[in-house]
């Protein structure tokens, strides 16, 4: 064999071993190979991965649009139009009775009767309660006495003036033994209208044994128990002087409050003297629960919260009303004679504000942006961007897209929607 033959094929034979050897390092050319090919299975994922959900939201986005067939997209339309719309002022009140009263005793002693029952309507004068009256009969009768006796030595007195008169006339009795029983008479005198004062304050005293209802109203939860003993100020050692709290609540009063920048709509009507009508609702803003009038609005308004206080007053008939309830207050300021008005349902909030969809004669959607006042029972008032007559949708406008074309199979006119709706309380 040549030599260089052999050379040649050793050569070849460790060439191959160095190829399949796992420790001797690859070219940069096989890198690139494997790179691309990686880069090829990931993208092949990928595409496999998310190329149905693609085609579903191009559908759809399609389906939202009622375009996915090419046809019209079923809606239902209302027609704009004008009417007497109610102008509210809305706030949060609270329930206060017309008057409240703490009946307390007014002498100290042992309760001996109560005579109400807890939640009874009582009149005005109705005995309450009766504190034991011995003490304080006792010291009425002795001042009775007292004004009896100073009243017999005065009626004495007197006619030895009398006397002494008559005897200074004839030069009989000196001037100063006649002064002495005049002064005498009038130090009597004086007497008598004290103990006048007195018997008044001891029957006073007297009387106030027997507690009262200062008002007419309703009890509430009594506070002390036959055989208790009252005492004056409140003692609570000695016992309490509270007996029971008489609240007013036919008629009450809704006491609420109203930002500072509504105060110009309540005080020109006020100003006229008009009666402004407070509708009192539950706290989840449906019901309405009694109607009353407007009685007092304050006569400053709190810096802090930037708000003017208002009370209400109420008949209360069926005790709908009752004090600490928190109510919702809707204050009717006006009546806008000719508003125009679509259902809520037709105003949608975008981007830049409120817009309708309105549908004319070729049967397209037309995007239009309006300016919008008040809501009132499934209606809201337009300032301005359509017309009355004007159909605009109420129903499907959330599959509309500018321009897209409608059907209306199942239409409504504006009136019917406010008939049903427009209820003011």
């Amino acid at each position: 064999m040549n030599p260089s033959q052999h050379d040649s094929s050793q050569g070849t034979s460790q060439d191959r071993l160095q190829e399949i050897d796992p420790k001797t390092p690859l070219k940069k050319g096989s890198f690139k190979w494997i790179k691309w090919l990686l880069l090829l299975v990931v993208t092949a994922l990928l595409v496999w991965r998310f190329y149905p959900h693609a085609e579903d939201a191009s559908t759809h986005s399609k389906s939202r649009r009622g375009l996915g067939n090419g046809g019209p997209v079923p809606v239902t339309l209302a027609t704009a139009i004008t009417e007497e719309f109610p102008i509210y002022l809305n706030g949060l009140g609270t329930v206060q009775a017309f008057n409240s009263v703490l009946v307390n005793a007014r002498v100290s002693g042992q309760i001996q009767e109560i005579r109400f029952q807890e939640g009874q309507e009582v009149k005005q004068g109705d005995v309450l309660a009766i504190i034991d009256p011995r003490t304080y009969q006792a010291q009425y009768d002795q001042a009775v006495s007292k004004k009896l006796q100073d009243v017999a030595q005065l009626q004495s007195a007197q006619v030895l003036m009398d006397r002494d008169k008559s005897l200074l006339e004839k030069n009989v009795l000196d001037h100063q033994t006649f002064d002495t029983q005049r002064y005498l008479v009038a130090q009597l005198e004086a007497t008598v209208k004290a103990d006048d004062a007195n018997v008044e304050l001891q029957k006073t005293q007297l009387d106030y044994t027997r507690v009262t209802a200062p008002i007419s109203g309703r009890t509430g939860v009594k506070q002390v128990d036959v055989g208790n003993q009252v005492t004056v100020g409140g003692n609570m050692a000695n016992g309490a002087s509270s007996i029971v709290t008489i609240n007013q609540i036919q008629p009450i009063y809704v006491a609420f409050t109203l930002p500072q920048q509504s105060l110009p709509e309540i005080r020109e009507p006020m100003l006229a003297r008009k009666s402004l009508q407070v509708t009192a609702l539950d706290r989840n803003n449906q019901t309405p629960l009694a109607t009353g009038v407007l009685s007092v609005v304050d006569n400053q308004i709190d810096t802090s919260t930037a708000t003017v206080k208002l009370k209400a007053v109420f008949d209360n008939e069926d005790y709908k009303l009752w004090p600490g309830q928190f109510v919702n207050v809707r204050l009717l300021v006006g009546k806008h004679p000719d508003a125009l008005v679509v259902p809520t349902e037709a105003v949608q909030l975008g981007p830049e504000g409120s817009y309708v969809y309105v549908v004319g004669e070729s049967n397209t959607a037309e995007m239009r942006p309006v300016a919008t006042g008040g809501a009132e029972a499934g209606l809201t008032l337009i300032e301005s961007g359509i017309k009355a007559g004007e159909k605009v949708v109420v129903d499907g406008q959330y599959r509309l897209q500018p321009n897209s074309p409608v059907s209306t199979a199942s239409a409504k006119t504006g009136s019917e929607s406010g008939s049903r709706h427009h209820k003011t309380p």
